[in-house]
């Protein structure tokens, strides 16, 4: 997710979720790999914590050699990204198209699974790129043809909803008039005569953040309500995600592309966001994301393309401490650094039958000390130690907050009140939280070169309160 649309699909208040349709095919759910971070796991843990969830599908967003390396052999496929700022150089050059190919493509495959590649992310963002989208990715395409992988690795484009003129009714959804003959038409095109499909990347929550008067939070987390009927079909919604989706599909339609495909290439729900982002909750997170995997998995589509299982990848895998912009963009991931899970959904159809059929909040096992993990007021954060992080770091991290960095580490001590648990990790927590609160929670105090990360629930501290604030 290089950068969001604030694109504001309108739907008429009270919403959501009708009763799930069984079907032979259903559709498939992959993640987010973003690594716009200093505290994350290594590529090595990271695949073997996608496979320990029964992730089999991957979407890089570059083709750093170190992560395809340790995707060789596992049996999960990934998606890789040519980044925009190459686009200029690979749209006008061949050999460039040849040497990127050769270096960040044939170098891997076929031990590393690369089934597509995203040219640029939400490119019509920036004007400047436009011109360079189509040429870059015939140019790549030529590439594949020309070492015989053209059959075998697809080439697309992630969408961003602002391509969008219209979007509701769904039935009105239409392009961007300025688009649509210079690229978009082309780049559809491109993608029917090279069998490929159009990325598209959908975010339900910034809809509803910017019209909660008018967006019922049922409608936008799958969860049951009376639905919404389309003035200009008939057809009636029950989910915001399903109807931005067919905004996308009318807009096709409305240019007479119509069975060009898609694939959701990004959609989540942050676990935590700032003051005025409404609706960002771990709740709403794991009950947007757990409901939309039931609804991928159950096989049916969305109303304007009912036989089409839905292909989705989550946004993300991890939350990622240096993202800029907002809370929010700090708190999409499944999981923390630590590999526990934010909170607790079914990622796979194992798991749906396994029981887990509700989103569970509350994952005692997300916090880096022992214990129960207690109930917070909407906006409460808290800063604990990395237990990946090497004991060196730690401890260094450790004296800076106890000392330059004015933490108030008293309690702490050997013999004090919140000495035990006697660990490194269990005194790093409690002084980088300390530092942390001190700090007002601002923007880049919980990050200790990246031995700790921001939790949104207060972890437990033995006998001893994990502080507040100051």
């Amino acid at each position: 997710m290089v950068s969001r649309s604030f694109f504001y699909l309108l739907i008429s208040p009270i919403v959501l979720f009708s009763a799930i349709f069984v079907s032979d095919a259903s559709g498939s759910v992959g993640i987010n790999y973003g690594r716009v971070a200093n505290n994350l796991p290594s590529p090595e843990k990271v695949v073997e914590l996608l496979k320990s969830h029964g992730i089999n599908k991957v979407k890089l967003y570059d083709t750093d050699a170190t992560v395809l390396t340790a995707l060789a052999n596992s049996g999960i496929t990934v998606v890789v990204a040519l980044p925009n700022e190459l686009l200029a150089t690979i749209s006008g050059d061949q050999s460039a198209a040849n040497n990127w190919v050769q270096s960040n493509i044939i170098k891997f495959y076929p031990q590393t699974k690369i089934e597509a590649i995203a040219v640029g992310n939400e490119v019509f963002v920036d004007p400047k790129n436009t011109n360079y989208l189509v040429p870059a990715m015939k140019n790549i395409h030529a590439s594949l043809v020309k070492s015989k992988l053209d059959s075998a690795i697809k080439i697309s484009s992630p969408l961003a909803f602002s391509a969008l003129q219209n979007s509701y009714p769904s039935s009105a959804g239409s392009f961007k008039q300025e688009l649509v003959e210079p690229v978009i038409k082309p780049m559809l095109d491109f993608l029917k005569q090279t069998g490929s499909y159009l990325m598209v990347n959908a975010y339900p929550f910034f809809a509803y953040a910017a019209n909660s008067d008018q967006i019922s939070l049922d409608y936008a987390l799958f969860k049951d309500n009376p639905g919404v009927v389309d003035s200009g079909n008939g057809l009636k919604y029950h989910s915001l995600f399903e109807a931005q989706i067919d905004a996308v599909v009318a807009a096709l339609s409305a240019i007479e592309y119509d069975d060009v495909k898609i694939v959701v290439t990004e959609t989540g729900w942050p676990s935590m966001g700032d003051e005025n982002e409404i609706g960002a909750s771990e709740d709403n997170a794991a009950s947007y994301n757990g409901n939309l995997v039931r609804k991928v998995l159950s096989g049916s589509g969305t109303p304007l393309r009912p036989q089409d299982p839905i292909n989705v990848y989550l946004f993300a895998l991890f939350n990622e401490n240096q993202k800029p912009g907002p809370t929010s963009e700090r708190n999409y991931g499944l999981f923390y650094p630590n590999e526990q899970k934010v909170y607790n959904i079914p990622l796979t159809e194992e798991e749906l039958k396994g029981g887990q059929s509700t989103p569970v909040k509350g994952n005692t096992s997300q916090a880096p000390v022992a214990g129960e993990v207690s109930k917070t007021k909407v906006g409460q954060t808290w800063c604990v130690a990395n237990g990946k992080a090497n004991e060196a770091a730690l401890q260094a991290a450790l004296d800076y907050a106890c000392g330059e960095g004015g933490a108030d580490c008293k309690a702490i001590q050997p013999g004090a009140k919140c000495f035990s648990p006697n660990t490194l990790e269990a005194h790093a927590s409690y002084a980088f939280n300390s530092y942390y609160q001190k700090k007002t929670r601002a923007a880049g105090t919980c990050e200790f070169g990246g031995a700790a990360y921001v939790v949104s629930q207060r972890p437990a501290y033995g006998n001893c309160e994990f502080p507040t604030g100051y």
